[in-house]
């Protein structure tokens, strides 16, 4: 496989915090087998933060187990009062959402508006 087509299926993710807002900015594809770095890095952040914005600008593509990633972060945060909020959606990803109604079950009030952004 040639260089530049391996680095643009792996994923990535930077997190940058401010007090207690955790801002995820996630890369490449959110696919079996790296959706597991997401969730873990993620759970870390749960505890001390009170909203945790996944900003999808950079993701490509979002397979089932990304999905399922997603749904697990929002009901873990939700457990515990904290606000998961997915920004910047690509098309990809929120026909996904739209296609598998979660979209609608996404998309909940935070201190600071809706949680899913366009």
């Amino acid at each position: 496989m040639p260089e530049a087509a391996a680095a643009a299926t792996i994923f990535s993710l930077d997190v940058e915090r401010k007090g207690t807002l955790a801002i995820v900015r996630c890369r490449g594809k959110l696919v079996a087998g790296v959706a597991d770095v997401l969730y873990a890095r993620v759970c870390q952040l749960i505890p001390d933060s009170k909203r945790i914005v996944l900003d999808l600008t950079d993701l490509t593509h979002m397979d089932s187990m990304g999905l399922g990633t997603v749904v697990r972060l929002y009901v873990s945060a939700k457990s515990t009062g904290c606000c998961l909020e997915l920004v910047n959606l690509g098309k990809g990803v929120r026909h996904l959402l739209g296609v598998t109604n979660l979209l609608s079950v996404l998309t909940t009030m935070c201190e600071n508006g809706i949680s899913i952004r366009f």
